[in-house]
């Protein structure tokens, strides 16, 4: 039985607020499969993506590396496209990432800092914010000859096989800066496209700007260190 060609994927944990204004602008059409991965939200978001009809899955063990992992497990579609339903992303990117997977590409992500692109929030509140998130991209560019502009966003879609070929496994943020530098290291080819961060619709988010800096740093050493010595997952290649 061949497998659904795309799976948007949800990334939740209490995002009520965020969903109850975005769900309608969410473009479930453009893909054969919606799946939502939640870290065990306690504000009503498992029970509105439920009554919709949409398959929710529960994390075992939190946090957003994890949630990656566990949608590469569940997912059916030969593309994923993660999705936070925050505010930060315009859902109404979702098909422009999903074509230029069409296009060819084994992972696309959604840049801040292309022409047409604005990291809105971070510039307005963090702006240190956008400066590390540069940094940290200069330095993958540098290591391992990328040309990408924004090398950490989570808003981005690729192959399955390219997820299972990069075997993620980095904590928290981190999974999606190290996802960008596997890829490099591979030299498999990532788009870009613009894309406008808004502003956070209710909550807060998870990150805290000076751990999650350090934890960054930590796994850069280590795909320094590594360099190609990291083993593709092997199981679900079919």
């Amino acid at each position: 039985m061949s497998r659904p060609r795309s799976t948007l994927v949800i990334l939740t944990l209490n995002e009520i607020e965020g969903v109850t204004a975005l769900f309608d602008r969410i473009p479930l059409t453009a893909v054969d499969e919606c799946l939502v991965v939640d870290g065990g939200s306690t504000d009503g978001t498992i029970e509105f993506f439920r009554q919709r009809g949409l398959r929710v899955v529960v994390q075992d063990v939190r946090g957003r590396g994890e949630a990656f992992r566990v949608a590469m497990r569940e997912a059916q579609g030969e593309n994923l496209v993660f999705f936070s339903p925050d505010g930060n992303e315009d859902p109404a990117d979702i098909p422009r990432l999903i074509a230029k997977l069409d296009e060819g590409y084994a992972m696309v992500i959604g840049s801040r800092f292309l022409p047409g692109g604005a990291n809105e929030e971070d510039e307005r509140r963090f702006p240190w914010r956008a400066w590390a998130n540069q940094a940290f991209t200069m330095i993958a560019n540098g290591l391992w000859g990328g040309r990408l502009t924004d090398s950490i966003n989570g808003f981005r879609a690729m192959t399955r096989q390219a997820f299972l070929r990069l075997n993620p496994d980095g904590p928290g943020f981190v999974i999606e800066y190290q996802m960008s530098i596997r890829a490099l290291k591979l030299g498999l080819p990532v788009a870009e496209i613009p894309t406008r961060e808004g502003p956070r619709i209710g909550g807060r988010s998870g990150a805290r700007s000076i751990p999650t800096g350090l934890l960054f740093l930590r796994y850069l050493l280590r795909e320094v260190l590594i360099g190609r010595r990291f083993q593709p997952y092997h199981a679900n290649l079919s």
